[in-house]
């Protein structure tokens, strides 16, 4: 697979990574050995880049992408994140910490989790209001430093909030949710980054799996699935959204392509793009990383920017929006 430069300090990964969440947290029942085997397999592919947390589990993603990893360490780069404390669906309290000490500890605790001596990408999963992007980013640099962390990113970042924690220490990465039915990065976010030579990474960009084609009724989701919670899976949100993805459908069927390919070749056509589909089954994966063969005209964009236009997609991202954006 074609690599790609995620920012100006040297890091370089594959054009698709594998976002690992769902092997552990929010989307139904877990599978090790299936999730371990999808991560081998990515490997394969040529798959470099793998997205984790400690907020996953919570803490359970990270052990898991660590035993994946454990014998193939040389072919990775691993991201992983902290700030959310007690995970990411309020168990142990959700609440978000940036203070320096507490970066330190998050720290310590991925690196022993994930099994490595240093972390490729390590991002500040959502930043602390109460603390100063300054402190955070201070502290965060003291790994790098210490040889513990490589790279610095920022997670749900507002364009004003990176230009600061860029001036403590340059940040390789921003990442935020980007795809076909999430377009508000356009805005101000992807030109901030573009212009400050921050690479991006796109999370969720199968829009939570709406994008893939295979949901049709809300009773399709598994009754311990996060998705349940989120509003543009509910009532008629669910139905008006299902019109976006049949557009998407109907042009992808065109290129011989599923529609989670074309949504996927869609990010790839984005200037420093890389997006981290997720998925714990191996099957999805090879469907996703094909679509990296996929190459789209300007006659497709057009297309598809008519089929699925910013702001296309019906009900906010979150039931609570309070922590993005900061």
């Amino acid at each position: 697979m074609e690599t790609r430069r995620l920012g100006n300090q040297g890091l370089v990964v594959s054009r698709l990574g594998l976002g690992c969440m769902g092997m552990s947290d929010a989307y139904g029942p877990a599978d090790e050995a299936e999730s371990i085997a999808t991560i081998h397999r990515a490997i394969e592919l040529g798959i470099t880049l793998f997205d984790t947390s400690d907020a996953y589990g919570p803490f359970t993603n990270e052990e898991l992408v660590g035993k994946a990893i454990g014998d193939r360490r040389d072919r990775v780069s691993v991201a992983t994140k902290f700030g959310f404390v007690g995970g990411t669906d309020g168990k142990g309290g959700g609440s978000i910490d940036g203070r320096p000490e507490y970066v330190r500890e998050a720290c310590e605790g991925s690196l022993r989790r994930l099994g490595v001596d240093h972390i490729d990408l390590y991002y500040q999963h959502r930043v602390d209001p109460n603390v100063p992007i300054e402190e955070t980013v201070g502290a965060m640099a003291e790994l790098v430093r210490q040889g513990k962390v490589k790279y610095l990113g920022l997670c749900e970042a507002a364009s004003e909030t990176i230009r600061r924690a860029h001036a403590v220490h340059p940040i390789t990465a921003l990442q935020t949710e980007y795809s076909l039915w999430s377009r508000d990065p356009e805005d101000d976010v992807l030109p901030t980054v573009r212009e400050l030579g921050i690479g991006y990474v796109a999370y969720s960009p199968l829009g939570r799996g709406f994008l893939t084609g295979r949901l049709r009724r809300f009773e399709d989701l598994a009754p311990d699935d996060w998705r349940r919670h989120r509003p543009r899976f509910q009532g008629a949100n669910f139905q008006k959204n299902l019109e976006l993805v049949d557009r998407v459908k109907e042009i992808a069927a065109s290129k011989g392509a599923t529609p989670a390919q074309l949504a996927l070749a869609w990010l790839l056509a984005q200037e420093g793009v890389v997006p981290i589909p997720g998925t714990k089954r191996r099957r999805n994966l090879e469907e996703n990383a094909a679509a990296t063969d996929i190459s789209l005209t300007a006659d497709d964009l057009r297309r598809i920017e008519e089929a699925a236009p910013k702001g296309a997609a019906v009900g906010a991202r979150y039931e609570d929006m309070s922590g993005v954006g900061r």
